[in-house]
């Protein structure tokens, strides 16, 4: 088993794998996050902040600190990180795992089109609704700014920063949601169309639900594609298990 896991975080799932890791007697484990969030709640074990410098930084990190696993529990649509992540395992031999929660499913009911980028639901906007509900993260507002003549109420953890759709109406909240919160939301905005990420998990899907409860159609923006040759556990179980870890 190992002795010093690094996870890359950022997800709840990292979250839930850290508490876990940490609790394990002779165990050491890092977690580091990205920085793009102002205020991250509390993590068990040790924290770093800030990228690694590519790939080779990655695997000169790992070497430096002795890591014996690495577990990339980065966000389902962060590509660049685990394509680094996989190429420094590579590199250093260190055993790897990727955690990604399942994508979502439509159900019955459910007015879904899906897009394979932020520029592709972009494109779908104009003719599916003119008040728009954008939650694809304030990273990826770009891809939308130079939409005119649509009204956007945007949700984000931490404030956006320009470029915005002109007509933009800017939320700060952080989840888990409710559905009788969220549809609330989308009546007092006069919502008809619904955009957002297969982040997958239980504290953003509330609004798909909610969604589906109005009749209102959905842009569900696609995960990138894993790097060739890698697959991914879908829960905290599996990871540890992979990690060769029994119950704690």
């Amino acid at each position: 088993m190992p002795a010093h896991v690094l996870i890359l975080g950022g997800t709840t799932e990292a979250r839930r794998l850290a508490a876990d890791l940490a609790a394990r007697p002779g165990v050491r484990v890092t977690t580091s996050l990205a920085g793009r969030v102002a205020r991250p709640g509390a993590l068990p074990g040790e924290v770093r902040t800030g990228g690694f410098g590519g790939p080779e930084g990655l695997a000169d990190w790992l070497r430096a600190h002795r890591v014996d696993a690495l577990v990339d529990a980065t966000h389902p649509f962060a590509a660049s990180i685990t394509d680094h992540a996989a190429r420094a395992a590579r590199a250093t031999g260190v055993p790897a795992v990727v955690l990604r929660r399942p994508g979502w499913r439509p159900g019955p009911g459910d007015r879904w089109h899906d897009a394979a980028s932020l520029a592709a639901a972009a494109e779908a906007l104009p003719g599916l609704g003119r008040r728009v509900f954008l939650t694809t993260g304030r990273l990826g507002l770009a891809a939308f700014a130079h939409l005119t003549g649509l009204r956007f109420l945007v949700r984000s953890v931490d404030p956006p920063e320009p470029p915005l759709p002109p007509d933009t109406t800017v939320v700060l909240d952080r989840g888990p949601f409710t559905v009788i919160g969220e549809t609330e939301l989308l009546r007092a905005h006069r919502i008809d169309v619904l955009v957002t990420k297969d982040s997958g998990g239980d504290a953003t899907a509330a609004k798909l639900t909610a969604a589906r409860g109005l009749g209102l159609p959905v842009v569900v923006v696609r995960r990138p594609a894993l790097p060739a040759g890698v697959t991914a556990v879908p829960d905290v179980a599996d990871a540890l298990e992979r990690l060769g870890f029994g119950p704690a």
